[in-house]
């Protein structure tokens, strides 16, 4: 009778749905995690040794055997799904490379329960840098745009009606400081989530006098999980990721919403180049906005992911699962790659769309969303309160809009017509102030406070944002280096105990 190539404790081997469904799926991704666990064996090691937990010709056996492996690469493990996951196929190969006996003395003081802990750690820490370099170069596109276009002055909308005229440059900018929102959440939870779990063993810890705080080193991680059952048992930190790729998501839709609606030929306001678009296969005069549908489309896939991840967990023992630890997990990776494509892509709608100028600076003259200027006029030059001149404005613009006029043929006349409706006197405006505050491109230049389109506040603004990037950018290679140093010293410290 076959038995279980991993335990005495089963006597009938796996079944073949099992292999199949199961454990052949969890080692497709042996070889992205193959130099990380490498790495944790590699700390194990140093660690049994410079604690005299092993003999010190058998770590160096181990030491040796490990970084041969790591020199052949993934392919020279042989992939048996019988032996469960990565972790015990990995250990079989080095098994058959120094014996049994010295083999078998790697996994003292530990279980696959803190293995895949600090894999699932180590792996995140990655992807999350990757995230942020993505992200900060989308947020230096966005920057650089919205300097060349600080002045293109369009429509801005509210409930998707035309309300405030704004400039491209300054909604580029918006962009921009909600991405570094997203930047910072995902850099807070590279923090939080930079502690080390090996050493937990099961969850109980062990009784081998194991330095936890020297593999923590070696790894890179800020230091070590100081609960075992809270170590093995949380993947929080997956869930945050995933619920942060999530808000980054649902406001990229936003963004390619606003470019989907732009793009149409009612309103004209944005182009792509034709290298973004896409065509119809019987209506020869399309161009369809292929990248941002993908974007939109997308972003419900990620969603889902964050609920299925959370839905995993929710009904799991606060201890090691496979239902909570991997395949609740498992959203996440999807959804990181997910992301990664994304960003690029949200970078390539940000570099390439082009505003479309001069229809747009009319139709922000034409289609009443300078009106709030001309009520700011009225409050300023009339000493009246803002409700009472809404009102007047208000009435302007219906009688405007009857007459067939757009928004900068009204004048003094129609605005003292309206305010002896509604006070009984005229108010005598300048009628250069009228013009100006209709006008679309003073209309913007007006509106100067903190955080408005104004240039003399935006450019200012954008100063502050690239300073900012700068920092975040700096800071994303300081850490990439740390974690390189480290490397390089559990690199230099495993050859040291081969002998090399």
């Amino acid at each position: 009778m076959q038995e279980s190539k991993v335990s005495r404790r089963l006597k009938e081997a796996t079944a073949p749905e099992v292999n199949e469904y199961i454990y052949r799926p969890r080692l497709e991704g042996f070889a992205d995690g193959f130099l990380h666990l490498g790495n944790v064996n590699k700390a194990h090691i140093v660690m049994l040794a410079e604690q005299g937990l092993i003999h010190g010709e058998h770590a160096t056996a181990l030491a040796k055997g490990v970084l041969d492996m790591e020199a052949a690469g993934p392919g020279v493990v042989a992939l048996d799904p019988s032996r469960e996951d990565a972790y015990f196929n990995y250990e079989a190969h080095l098994i058959e490379q120094v014996g049994t006996d010295v083999g078998g003395r790697l996994h003292t003081g530990r279980s696959r329960n803190d293995i895949l802990a600090t894999l699932d750690r180590l792996r995140c820490r990655e992807v999350l840098m990757d995230l942020i370099d993505l992200l900060i170069e989308t947020r230096q596109t966005a920057l650089n745009n919205a300097k060349v276009f600080a002045e293109v002055v369009m429509p801005g909308y509210t409930h998707l009606q035309p309300a405030q005229p704004i400039t491209y440059g300054y909604y580029l900018s918006a962009v921009e400081q909600a991405l570094e929102r997203d930047c910072k959440r995902l850099t807070q939870t590279l923090e939080s989530m930079n502690q080390s779990p090996l050493g937990a063993a099961a969850f109980a810890g062990t009784p081998f006098d194991i330095d936890r705080a020297r593999t923590a080193e070696l790894l890179g991680f800020d230091g070590y999980l100081d609960n075992a059952l809270d170590a093995v048992g949380s993947r929080d930190f997956i869930l945050e990721s995933l619920s942060h790729l999530s808000l980054l998501s649902v406001f990229w839709s936003r963004v390619a919403q606003d470019y989907f609606v732009w793009s149409t030929h009612e309103f004209s306001l944005i182009d792509f180049p034709d290298s973004v678009a896409a065509t119809s296969s019987i209506m020869p005069q399309k161009k369809n906005p292929t990248v941002l549908e993908y974007l939109k489309g997308r972003t419900g896939h990620i969603v889902g992911l964050l609920m299925a991840a959370s839905v995993s967990v929710k009904g799991t023992n606060f201890s090691h699962t496979g239902d909570g630890n991997r395949e609740g997990t498992r959203g996440f990776w999807e959804a990181a790659e997910e992301c990664r494509r994304c960003l690029k892509l949200l970078e390539l709608v940000l570099r390439t769309a082009t505003p479309n100028a001069e229809l747009a600076v009319r139709r922000a003259g034409e289609d009443f969303s300078t009106a709030t200027g001309l009520a700011d006029l009225i409050v300023r030059e009339a000493d009246l309160s803002f409700r009472e001149a809404h009102h007047i404005v208000g009435a302007a613009v219906r009688m405007a809009m009857d007459a067939g006029l757009p928004a900068h043929m009204i004048d003094t006349e129609m605005v003292d017509i309206c305010a002896r409706d509604q006070l009984g006197h005229a108010l005598n405006l300048p009628a250069q102030g009228v013009r100006e505050c209709l006008d679309p491109t003073a209309n913007v230049q007006s509106r100067a406070s903190a955080g408005g389109p104004a240039l003399s506040s935006l450019s200012p603004s954008l100063i502050r944002a690239n300073t900012r990037l700068q920092l975040e950018r700096e800071a994303n290679l300081t850490r990439r280096d740390r974690f390189l140093t480290a490397h390089e010293k559990l690199q230099a410290a495993t050859r040291a105990q081969a002998g090399l």
